[in-house]
């Protein structure tokens, strides 16, 4: 029997950073491994990682800064109080293994942990997760540290098994009080919500252009919850946030959404055809070649954000056709990897190994 480890996972401030960190953790433990999370203590994992059960390690930490500006102080002196709690952190957690997911939370622990290799010989192991089809700016200056990194053509994007292993159509649907007998469009933006696709909802229903036999679970995100369902009444459910979107993804006809790699990994895996809505601000316009990327297997179409609000019944009345819906699916499920999460775990348990043995 192999011996249990102990992994660091490293990333936050979006839900694309956490939940595949998410679904390798729940595999590890699993097994009987340790798991610890590292991150901030005012973004989006200072919430997740504790609801989701797991310890999170707070440390410091700062957008790099991309020119000069007053900002370069902040981001030096930020990351170099993190890089001095990460030196902590690995001393007194003696992880056997550190998978970064992304954001700029990563940068003070890896650099942190090549310290160490140099200077007082503790080597431990880095791999990159990233998904994207564009690497974030952290993950391109954290390559050199790396021992290896894990993409889409690598590993996959891993999902969290409560998504493969969610209740069935009919428990979901009735769970939000939705109608059996018509097909669900599921609208959501990131994990703060998405005031554009929020926006061209509202103005769908209120012109009466949602086809017929199609109803609406609408997620606003906590900051427009009020604002939406106010506007919508009782022509959709109206719901601010979701912990777990498994329901809804079982109660999921079509989806409408931004790009983010863990999405476009969940919509494969499921089968579940979308119109992506790519966030125009995203860094290098990585989620528009994720879009793209999707949209070129013939799973998706692809909107602009500013072309949304006056495009959306149109594109709705094309991929709602019944015969058009079901080639978007076929297309869908044709590009899921679903063993990604095993393919990961391999891939610790030989750098792990190769530690222990060296």
């Amino acid at each position: 029997m192999a011996r249990a480890v102990t992994v660091v996972f490293a990333g936050g401030g979006t839900g694309g950073h956490l939940y595949p960190a998410f679904a390798i953790a729940e595999a590890l433990e699993a097994r009987g491994d340790r798991v610890i999370f590292v991150g901030t203590s005012d973004r989006l994992e200072a919430r997740l990682v504790p609801a989701a059960g797991y310890t999170l390690r707070t440390i410091a930490a700062y957008p790099l800064a991309r020119r000069l500006s007053p900002a370069l102080v902040k981001t030096f002196a930020a990351n170099l109080l993190g890089f001095f709690q990460s030196l902590r952190i690995l001393s007194q957690t003696k992880p056997d293994a550190i998978v970064a997911t992304g954001g700029y939370v990563c940068v003070p622990l890896v650099i942190a942990a090549r310290a160490r290799r140099v200077f007082v010989r503790k080597r431990v192991p880095v791999a990159l997760l990233e998904p994207n089809a564009v690497a974030g700016i952290a993950s391109r200056l954290l390559r050199p540290f790396a021992d290896e990194v894990w993409d889409g053509e690598t590993t996959g994007v891993p999902v969290r098994a409560s998504l493969l292993h969610a209740p069935s159509r009919s428990q979901a649907l009735a769970s939000f009080g939705l109608d059996p007998q018509k097909k669900t469009l599921f609208a959501f933006g990131a994990s703060q919500g998405a005031r554009s696709i929020n926006d061209a909802v509202i103005a769908l229903l209120a012109k009466g252009a949602l086809p017929d036999c199609w109803q609406v679970l609408h997620v606003t995100g906590e900051s427009d919850y009020e604002r939406v369902r106010d506007a919508l009444g009782a022509r959709s459910t109206v719901r601010a946030y979701l912990e777990d979107p498994a329901l809804a993804y079982a109660a999921a006809d079509l989806v409408l959404s931004r790009a983010g790699a863990s999405t476009l990994a969940e919509l494969s895996a499921l089968a579940i055809p979308a119109i992506l809505v790519p966030y125009p601000y995203a860094t290098e316009a990585h989620q528009q070649a994720n879009a793209e990327a999707f949209a070129v297997r013939g799973a998706a179409v692809v909107v602009e954000d500013a072309a949304l609000g006056s495009r959306l019944a149109h594109l709705l009345a094309e991929v709602t056709a019944p015969e058009r819906l079901a080639a978007m699916r076929e297309r869908a499920a044709s590009a899921s990897r679903r063993d990604s999460v095993s393919a990961i775990l391999a891939r610790i348990d030989r750098l792990t190994s190769r530690i222990a043995t060296a």
